[in-house]
């Protein structure tokens, strides 16, 4: 391979999907105890419209474009996990059911804690910058709560620890270890480029770009919320890329790995062969494109 391939990838039902670019891999654990694996090429935004590459443009861009495949991922997971073809997801079941998370998401995290400032603004302050700051510290106490109490879940728990693979066999992968279970095993739960990571830097970037506006009526302040939202999203992409190549800015995502202490269990070695399976088949799809373009 000309270059070392930045792999990315995310913990699924059962299983974990891995991701280079274009290239995407799914494995997961079947009840039979056997690996299924799903390959495919995508293709991105960034390669029809070049100007979608731009700095801050492309963070807001690899958040959607994640929304998607991930949708996508959880439910060929879920169906490759699956007892029997009875209980099979439809793509169109999984987006409603991730559609409305999503909306959950925004109004628990973004405009409960506008309205519950609104409600106490009279109590906290006049001042705007004052009020923006209060409603960021409840916006992170929010988050905080929440991954805390989802932590506690005993399926959601099984997730982590393929999340943990998943990291596990990249940071292997990176050092230029061979993928094979002891290699891996070595390695931390822990990555620096992790969506964890991502998601709490969206939230202490929206603290203090939020409190850079004035404190208009209730309305205009869950408008400007939602208009800011990409470019916060975009802020916290670069800044998390940024981290991955200088180690002077691994120090923004220290709070991340705390976090990610919470969002990650250590594998069984079973999982952590499924990660290997979803990393190789990605690598090899790379290998393979690369030789077609010679």
């Amino acid at each position: 391979m000309s270059a070392t391939p930045r792999i990315g990838g995310q913990a699924v039902i059962e299983g974990v999907m891995m991701r280079h670019q274009e290239q995407l891999a799914i494995a997961v654990r079947k009840p039979d105890m056997q690996i299924a694996l799903h390959q495919e090429t995508l293709t991105t935004a960034g390669e029809k419209f070049p100007l979608l590459k731009m700095p801050l443009l492309r963070g807001a861009v690899a958040l959607v474009e994640s929304l998607v495949v991930g949708v996508r991922a959880l439910t060929i997971s879920a169906n490759a996990a699956a007892v029997e073809e009875e209980e099979e997801l439809t793509t169109w079941q999984l987006t409603v059911t991730v559609g409305f998370a999503l909306l959950l998401g925004v109004a628990l995290f973004f405009f409960l804690p506008t309205i519950v400032t609104n409600f106490l603004a009279d109590r906290i302050s006049s001042r705007p910058i004052v009020l923006n700051l209060v409603e960021g510290l409840i916006r992170l106490f929010i988050f905080l709560a929440y991954m805390i109490g989802v932590a506690q879940l005993k399926d959601i728990q099984r997730v982590f620890a393929y999340h943990g693979a998943e990291h596990k066999s990249i940071a292997c992968f990176e050092a230029g270890e061979s993928l094979t279970l002891a290699n891996a095993r070595k390695y931390s739960t822990l990555h620096p480029r992790c969506g964890t990571s991502f998601l709490l830097l969206v939230m202490t970037i929206s603290v203090l770009l939020f409190s850079l506006f004035a404190w208009p009526n209730l309305w205009q302040r869950l408008i400007l919320r939602l208009v800011l939202l990409p470019l916060v999203a975009g802020i916290a992409y670069e800044l998390i890329q940024l981290a991955g190549r200088f180690s002077f800015f691994r120090y923004l995502t220290y709070p991340g790995l705390w976090l990610q202490r919470l969002t990650t269990r250590e594998p069984d070695d079973q999982q952590l062969e499924v990660a290997i399976c979803a990393i190789q088949a990605v690598l090899a799809g790379v290998e393979k494109r690369e030789v077609l373009e010679e």
